[in-house]
């Protein structure tokens, strides 16, 4: 079923049915808060008022026209490379450079736009990848050369190439999805951010064993292990009204989103460690900057759309 604008009706329901978990959530925060005015009520009543403006922005994005949606994960990933580049140490001349770096942008996002695999794939990992230190050799300042390159090519790819598969399935799900790109889109963002509390959650709860606690000490085996099989109990409950996918193929992609997104999320918290700071902004009250919200998907993303690619695509 589609509605008058364009929007699967059975995306129209999962984004009702967000907003019913949200406002479950500001109640149980609320709840909790009557009695007791501890940082961790704040936090979570703080994570939980930005929850509303960051669903309601992707359901603005996603709901009114293809291209601004497309527009939106594209002010995404400028806002986490410009978070990126913030914190990472930059050389003066190196300044032009950073210019064409934010233009891969909307040439990126232009390419997913309109579905063009061939470039889309290659763009930034290749020919940006060579553009960069071409440009910089160029300009003759051999001190922190390699580094220069190093950070500035890897965090396109982490914030920009990554960050674009959103856009691709968004374009190409039509042709293949019953539910559209928006079903996709959906299907990957929620359960990604799903995984992400139910992990928090889980750890809180049962966390004994951290995983990697030199990288991020609060990441334990039974808040991953609880996130994991949270999140494939439900992708295999939505999945099959969201996208191609039937029970038993949406739980294998929901379990690989979950281990992608832990992926994305230790990666870089691992950065962060590198850099000494705790959050890459303080733009989203809670939560951090952009970036500390996209980690997940700077890993789940891609994973989830090669998956469907591979298989689901002709």
């Amino acid at each position: 079923m589609i509605d008058p604008g364009g929007v699967p009706g059975v995306v129209l329901v999962a984004l009702a049915g967000v907003y019913g978990l949200l406002a479950l959530a500001s109640a149980l925060v609320w709840a909790m808060g009557r009695g007791e005015r501890s940082g961790t009520n704040r936090e979570l009543a703080l994570r939980v008022r930005s929850w509303w403006w960051i669903i309601t922005a992707f359901t603005v994005a996603i709901v009114i026209d293809r291209v601004i949606s497309t527009v939106f994960l594209a002010f995404i990933s400028y806002l986490a490379l410009k978070e990126y580049l913030s914190l990472i140490p930059t050389r003066r001349i190196d300044r032009a450079v950073l210019l064409w770096a934010y233009l891969a942008i909307p040439a990126q996002f232009y390419l997913a736009h309109i579905a063009w695999y061939g470039l889309f794939i290659i763009f930034i990992p290749v020919w940006m990848f060579l553009f960069f230190p071409m440009l910089m050799a160029l300009r003759g300042e051999t001190g922190g050369f390699l580094r220069a390159v190093g950070t500035l090519s890897w965090g396109l790819v982490m914030t920009v190439f990554t960050l674009s598969h959103m856009a691709y399935l968004l374009a190409s799900g039509d042709s293949v999805n019953p539910a559209g790109g928006a079903g996709l889109l959906f299907f990957l963002v929620f359960l990604t951010q799903f995984n992400d509390v139910a992990q928090f959650v889980s750890g809180r709860l049962l966390g004994r064993r951290p995983i990697v606690p030199s990288v991020s000490p609060r990441k334990t085996w039974e808040g991953f292990l609880g996130g994991l099989f949270a999140t494939a109990a439900t992708a295999a409950l939505i999945g099959p009204h969201l996208t191609m996918m039937d029970g038993p193929w949406s739980a294998l992609a929901g379990a690989i989103i979950a281990v992608a997104g832990f992926m994305g999320d230790v990666t870089l918290s691992a950065v962060k460690r590198d850099l000494g700071v705790k959050d890459s902004g303080a733009m989203i009250p809670g939560h951090g900057g952009v970036l500390d919200r996209v980690d997940s998907l700077t890993y789940s993303a891609p994973v989830f759309f090669h998956l469907l690619y591979y298989f689901f695509y002709p």
